[in-house]
């Protein structure tokens, strides 16, 4: 599973909250960031359910 995060971001920080070993916030960019290039199994059910609840719909994931 990949990642990432579009310029649709609006920066709400609710995938950081949701799972901050893979998403952190950029106070440069205003926006997400992804940390992990390749994302862990452990993690990937956490990862649909932020990107299930971005309300931008900025996080794409490609399995």
């Amino acid at each position: 599973m990949k990642v990432t995060i579009t310029k649709q971001c609006m920066g709400d920080r609710n995938c950081n909250e949701l799972c901050p070993e893979v998403f952190e916030y950029d106070e440069d960019l205003l926006k997400s960031t992804i940390k992990l290039d390749k994302i862990p199994e452990h993690l990937k059910e956490v990862v649909r359910k932020a990107a299930e609840e971005c309300g931008a719909k900025a996080i794409i994931i490609e399995e």
